[in-house]
């Protein structure tokens, strides 16, 4: 079982990340994004396994580990105050165009907001979801988390999403194929 202190530990190591960076281009949306925020490759500790999802979100990062001691770093935005979670998860759906449907949640803070889409909205560049959705769940239940896209850049590097970490459509159109069904995903608390 993964405690709090292996997350403050982790977490720690996760700020040695920013060293050796390379940036490279993708379309329309990450044009968009300033240079700071484009994917990158870096150095993570060797303790890190390959083939992990890493959320930091006082980063506003996400982090791909690969073997060699190197992760893909991208730049996400996450969940706002009081609706980011930390945990350990693992990728128990994956979709591309996915249809959303707010929660009951999301509906109660914000009908204004979300109760039109109460009955759901189809996949497609108006959605939410964006063009590819990685669902996370607990054991064998969905969790309502979602490492998806969006076609909003200027959200990334804010805390501004309903719990769910979000980068731009290239940038998880990317990401997508790489990540396997059962991934171990880890959401590391913000600091304060």
């Amino acid at each position: 079982m993964i405690d709090r202190r292996y997350f403050l530990a982790a977490g720690t190591a996760l700020g040695i990340l920013g060293t050796g960076a390379r940036a490279h281009e993708n379309g329309d949306e990450a044009a968009q994004l300033p240079e700071r925020f484009l994917p990158r490759m870096v150095d993570i500790p060797a303790s890190m396994n390959p083939g992990e999802l890493h959320v930091d979100p006082n980063r506003f990062a996400l982090y791909w580990t690969l073997p060699g001691g190197k992760a893909m770093r991208y730049s996400v935005g996450v969940g706002r105050e009081g609706l980011y979670e930390t945990g350990v998860f693992r990728i128990g759906a994956k979709k591309e165009w996915p249809s959303w449907t707010p929660t009951p949640d999301m509906i109660e803070r914000e009908p204004e907001k979300y109760k039109q889409y109460e009955d759901g909205m189809p996949g497609g560049p108006e959605n939410p979801l964006g063009a590819r959705a990685l669902y996370l769940f607990d054991g064998g239940r969905d969790t309502f988390l979602r490492i998806h896209g969006t076609n909003a850049p200027s959200t990334i590097g804010t805390a501004v999403s309903n719990g769910c970490a979000r980068l731009v459509n290239d940038h998880i159109i990317e990401l997508y194929p790489e990540v396997p069904m059962e991934t171990t995903v880890f959401l590391y608390p913000k600091l304060a």
